[in-house]
């Protein structure tokens, strides 16, 4: 799981990097194309998600115990799903200039016109991320985890050969404003293949899924499955990610502000000003350890959180809570570290190949610092809410989700009144960063007061003793950094290739320091962290 993972994310890096060098990074088609590429995602979960993630997963798991395997009610499942998905999609997908005009601020005419062209082909998604949501749980119900985290990856390298393909037939974005000799086929090729791409990583799980052996077939028979149970279940969840989801919505187009604004001046000053574009790749970027590492970890407690409350062993979900959040405190907290120590180079890798890269460069490094202040806790919050979810409690974390964004929505709200559109991306920024380090510890006080003391103080251990081993490398780390001219805009910053030489020259050294301290001083998590990877190794014996 977590090598699909990696693989997967590492292609989205690179997919992330190209697009930058054909349409830049902090230019008007880079925020417009990303906000009609978003749209379906967050649509997505908005409207079924969360009933895909949280609440089959105990349904499948329950029906999987029967004679067939639990094949008669997949079948149902898949049969609904794309009957419900196929309906929306086409209705939004109607919608879509109503859409773009609503998520928008202070837009005009000709970018909304091109973001209505890029939602047309972009909407189709949300049938195909239903249909790989609801074959992904099957699988993962079905103890087979590694297809559901390797399909991302084909879309990925589907997309890398259409944005090649786009940058060897139009060319590389250099300098000015690439709307103005902007043509429908350019739309087509990007929009059409972005959706291509998720076409395919969800119809891949269908080899996977007639390897497992289960009889599946067209069901459309659906009384007698449950849908009224799941219904109430799935009401809180909906519930959860309607607010969630529709906070992110309203993120967006505070933040598209910032586009709007960008128009306004000269090419050389735009540069420095971050879109939509510019802050969705920061969290792209800080996001990867919370994928890689926590995400991975807790699919698998996931089910071992839900098998524990079927058998009436609730005594045991305290211990893998606190197994589950101490085993990822090690590479969680050196990434963190390491995004704050090497912000700017990294921002550097997605700020395309334009005259005024550096600028971009530093404005998406700007955002990258911000957004990986709340990765720990992010990662932490995620186990606790599993808890709740395994339970078949949708209710509490619902709540959860309405006081943070009710309180970051606030917050937004009020930058957006107080603070200048150009600034408006680093301001929203920090606010992701605030309400994980708030709802992690609201989370923490529901979790204890529902099911008792789950060892927290172990865990602020670890993550202390662990954060101070991370510190010291990272000022190792920075002292690097100035040497390469990375606080100066020098060679970490002259190009593509000197911003990697030095990323990797840097985090290795901060590496090397890292696990050196971990081991000198005996950290015990280190064994647990790295012996799985150490195993992989032919002929190491632990």
């Amino acid at each position: 799981m977590a090598s699909g993972t990696m693989v997967s994310r590492l292609l989205g890096f690179a997919r992330t990097a190209l697009l930058a060098m054909a349409i830049g990074s902090v230019t008007s088609v880079a925020d417009i194309f990303e906000k009609a590429n978003v749209i379906p995602t967050i649509i997505y979960m908005l409207l079924a998600g969360g009933v895909f993630n949280v609440v089959l997963i105990p349904q499948l798991i329950k029906a999987s115990k029967a004679k067939d395997r639990g094949a008669a009610y997949t079948s149902k499942l898949i049969s609904l799903t794309v009957v419900v998905m196929g309906v929306l999609t086409l209705l939004l997908t109607l919608g879509a200039r109503p859409l773009i005009t609503a998520l928008t601020n202070n837009w005009s005419e000709p970018m909304i016109v091109l973001g209505t062209a890029f939602a047309y082909w972009s909407l189709p998604q949300i049938f195909f991320y239903g249909l790989y949501a609801v074959l992904g749980q099957v699988l993962n119900a079905n103890g087979r985890f590694a297809a559901f985290m390797w399909a991302p990856a084909i879309n990925n390298i589907i997309q890398l050969l259409v944005i090649g393909a786009f940058i060897l037939t139009f060319g590389a974005y250099t300098s000015g404003d690439p709307m103005q000799d902007w043509s429908y086929l350019k739309t087509v090729w990007l929009a059409g293949g972005a959706t291509l791409g998720i076409v395919m990583q969800s119809l891949v799980l269908f080899w996977p899924l007639k390897k497992s052996g289960l009889k599946l077939t067209l069901d459309f028979g659906w009384r007698g499955m449950g849908l009224r149970h799941v219904g109430k279940l799935a009401i809180w969840t909906l519930a959860a990610m309607v607010i969630g989801n529709l906070s992110s919505l309203l993120y967006s187009k505070i933040v598209s502000g910032a586009t709007a604004a960008r128009a306004q001046l000269p090419a050389e000053q735009a540069a420095s000003v971050a879109g939509e574009y510019a802050l969705n790749t920061s969290q792209l970027i800080t996001v990867l350890p919370h994928s890689l590492f926590a995400l991975t970890v807790a699919t698998v407690l996931f089910n071992d959180f839900a098998r524990a409350f079927t058998e009436k062993r609730v005594s045991d979900v305290g211990q893998l809570l606190n197994r589950g959040m101490r085993s990822t405190a090690i590479p969680i907290v050196f990434c963190t570290i390491v995004f704050i120590v090497l912000a700017g180079p990294l921002g550097r890798l997605f700020a395309g190949s334009s005259e005024n890269a550096a600028q971009a460069a530093g404005a998406l490094g700007q955002l990258l610092l911000l957004t990986s202040l709340g990765l720990p806790f992010k990662s932490l919050q995620f186990f606790m809410l599993r808890v709740f979810y395994a339970e078949e409690d949708t209710r509490t974390p619902m709540l959860i989700q309405t006081a943070t964004a009710a309180l970051g929505l606030l917050l937004a709200f009020s930058a957006a009144a107080l603070v200048d559109p150009m600034h408006i991306a680093a301001a929203i920024a920090f606010i992701y960063g605030l309400t994980n380090v708030l709802g992690c510890i609201g989370t923490h006080y529901l979790v204890k007061r529902r099911y008792g003391s789950y060892g927290v103080t172990s865990v602020i251990d670890t993550y202390v003793r662990v954060g101070w081993m991370a510190t010291i490398a990272g000022a190792v780390g920075s002292l690097v950094l100035w040497m390469l001219g990375g606080f100066s805009f020098g060679f970490a910053y002259s190009s593509l290739i000197n911003a990697i030489i030095s990323i990797v020259l840097v985090a290795g050294t901060m590496g090397v320091v890292y696990i050196g301290l971990l081991h000198k001083t005996k950290v015990p998590e280190l064994q647990g962290f790295l012996g799985p990877i150490l195993r992989r190794i032919p002929g190491f014996k632990s």
